[in-house]
């Protein structure tokens, strides 16, 4: 999706788009409701592992959605912590997975709030986890391929540079975004391919209960503004 002027109707409902009759896509049936160690204030829709929960799906790509990834939590933390960063702008949350940092931008006081990401049960847990956190946000699938102008200030992205095709298409809308004037914010625990040259740091933060996810019981992530 290009970035510019041309503005946005906000896209549809992640609960829209089929996948079962109530269109939440079976989430509630593989997570409950937790909160994520960094982020205690937003209610999630979580599974317990990683690995279970990943096998019993028989899906290609790991369930983002049912996890606050350590990139998310670090990010979501800093934009409740620094509402001045969102208050008022119009965002724009990247591969949002579960939504969190959606919920968090919302609640930092953020004009509008658009989470993308082009996995359907995704949506579909944005929609339910930015209910039950009584936010409104505006669901919508893939914008790194899209034609159609997208008008935003602040485009967030947590943990999105963990594989080599992902991290280039992504680093491309940034520097996109970045070329515009709009905001680019991400959260990373020190992925391979973060764009190092490219970001300044502006927060670090320790993320625990992560072993899990991570291999380790605390990992220190950090928020970075694209450059």
């Amino acid at each position: 999706m290009t970035i510019g002027d041309g503005g946005s109707d906000g896209g549809s409902d992640g609960g829209s788009d089929g996948g079962s009759e109530d269109g939440s896509h079976g989430v509630r049936d593989w997570t409950a409701p937790g909160t994520a160690p960094l982020v205690p204030e937003i209610t999630l829709l979580l599974a317990d592992d990683i690995h279970r929960t990943w096998s019993a799906l028989d899906e290609e790509a790991p369930p983002f959605w049912a996890f606050a990834w350590v990139g998310g939590q670090a990010l979501a933390r800093h934009v409740l912590d620094h509402p001045e960063l969102v208050r008022g702008r119009r965002v724009l949350d990247l591969a949002s997975g579960s939504g969190l940092v959606a919920i968090a931008a919302a609640r930092a006081g953020a004009a509008a709030v658009i989470a993308s990401d082009t996995d359907a049960r995704s949506r579909a847990a944005i929609s339910l986890n930015a209910a039950d956190n009584d936010v409104e946000i505006a669901v919508v699938g893939d914008v790194l391929d899209a034609d159609e102008e997208l008008d935003v200030d602040v485009v967030l992205a947590g943990d999105v540079f963990y594989e080599q095709p992902m991290a280039r298409h992504v680093e491309r809308f940034c520097d996109e975004a970045s070329a515009a004037g709009v905001d680019v914010v991400v959260g990373d625990p020190g992925r391979e391919y973060l764009p190092r040259r490219r970001v300044t740091a502006l927060g670090s933060y320790e993320v625990t209960g992560t072993a899990d996810l991570e291999g380790g019981a605390t990992t220190t992530t950090t928020v970075y503004r694209f450059t």
